[in-house]
């Protein structure tokens, strides 16, 4: 097994192993990789739905999703899909995971299954290093806030993809959730500082009036997308991608108009923030 730096701050691509076939001492190491960079990628693997519920299940518990449908035979999975005829796709903007849950989603398994002749790649961005980047006195300052998370917005009655040619593949009983959080967390495992706020899901700052909390938020969305702290990923046959929801941004590009593209998601469950 090798583990390469994808870019400098953004990912790591971990070859010469087989996801499907994986040893204890492999999974070890994936998993120190996961915890260290909070983006691991690999290529070229041959992986059944049944092989990535068992991987997710190394990992921790599933979280069964109610937002978008789920695989029919494996409702663990969920599918990440946009057709020939839909021009809206699932995730076209900088976002956190389940930010919304009291307990925020630790981890998401993306698998690639169909994809588009070019195009669709997916951005992430690495909000620890994020953090690292900003100054001693904003830090500070952002230390003592709590943020707002919804995801009624987009998901719930009249949201947003009620709206798109999108919303039949919203799940029939969607749930909607609200929670607080630190805007800077301690991450659980690796202890290193995250700012964890996300423009998708974050809709405000507690005891901040709406118009203070987005000159801030707007801010810190700007900065946690600057060139050096993101990376690329073109998604190919074989693809696999895993992220910790608690450390990273991403962003499906939506440049494949007339072509499907479909992922298969898996959703690792987390814990309570600090």
């Amino acid at each position: 097994m090798r583990i390469i730096p994808f870019t400098t701050n953004c990912g790591v691509v971990i070859d010469d192993v087989d996801l499907a076939d994986l040893t204890d001492v492999d999974f070890q190491k994936i998993k120190q990789a996961f915890a260290t960079h909070g983006l691991v990628f690999f290529r070229d693997q041959n992986f059944s739905p049944l092989q990535h519920i068992e991987l997710a299940n190394k990992f921790g518990k599933i979280v069964h999703n109610r937002i978008f449908k789920n695989l029919p035979d494996h409702p663990e999975i969920t599918l990440v899909s946009k057709d020939k005829n839909q021009t809206t796709n699932i995730g076209g903007g900088w976002h956190t995971d389940h930010s919304y849950d009291k307990e925020p989603a630790m981890a998401s398994i993306l698998v690639a299954r169909e994809l588009p002749s070019s195009g669709g790649a997916t951005k992430f961005a690495n909000l620890s290093a994020a953090y690292n980047g900003l100054s001693e006195g904003l830090k500070t300052t952002l230390s003592s806030l709590v943020a707002l998370h919804s995801n009624d917005h987009l998901y719930g009655e009249g949201g947003y993809f009620s709206g798109t040619d999108l919303a039949d593949k919203l799940a029939d009983d969607v749930e909607v959730n609200h929670a607080k959080h630190p805007i800077i967390i301690t991450h659980p495992e690796s202890q290193k500082k995250v700012l964890y706020v996300n423009k998708g899901h974050t809709i405000g700052i507690e005891g901040w009036k709406t118009e203070e909390a987005f000159a801030l938020l707007n801010y810190l969305y700007e900065h946690g997308c600057k060139e050096e702290y993101i990376c690329e990923f073109n998604w190919l046959p074989g693809s696999i991608a895993i992220w910790d929801n608690r450390m990273t941004w991403h962003y499906a590009n939506n440049d494949y108009q007339g072509e499907k593209r479909t992922l298969h998601r898996i959703t690792i469950a987390g814990q309570a923030l600090t």
